[in-house]
């Protein structure tokens, strides 16, 4: 299934988006959603202590779909967002933005992941000094990407 997905204050205003399926690590949790294969990498410090490193992530373009939510603690790291993560394996599901309802999948959860392509890199500001990533992208600061999806 695909259909055009707007994103509000973002140069890709018109993104086909599929349905594709993800799960965890053991299984306990899957999530279907509709996304538009661009992956978002994310420099943020809460991010990089999370997952040593950048996260990589596709922006939903609405809720996923779960099955095996029982399975699945959130953690609210900020007065704004949660991360959520199986309560079995671990294995990190997504980052939920609260202001507007947005979620942030991790893209290693899809096992079908050939035509993903990183679009942009944000929270370029808070980049950790040891690593570079070789793609030409956009990079947006913590300012800029807060005001794009509505924050502070």
């Amino acid at each position: 299934m695909q259909r055009v997905f707007r994103r509000p204050g973002s140069q890709f205003s018109n993104m086909r988006i599929s349905t594709m399926k993800a799960k965890c690590l053991c299984g306990n949790v899957s999530l279907e959603v509709e996304h538009d294969k661009h992956v978002h990498a994310c420099h943020c410090g809460m991010c990089r202590i999370w997952g040593s490193g950048a996260t990589f992530s596709l922006i939903a373009a609405k809720p996923p779909k779960i099955d095996g939510g029982e399975n699945i603690a959130r953690y609210h790291s900020s007065e704004w967002a949660e991360r959520a993560f199986c309560k079995n394996c671990g294995t990190h599901l997504f980052y939920h933005f609260l202001p507007n309802d947005s979620y942030f999948v991790f893209a290693g959860l899809f096992a079908d992941n050939a035509d993903f392509k990183l679009e942009e890199q944000i929270f370029i500001d808070a980049k950790a000094p040891y690593y570079e990533l070789a793609n030409d992208t956009p990079k947006l600061t913590e300012e800029e990407f807060l005001a794009q999806f509505g924050g502070e």
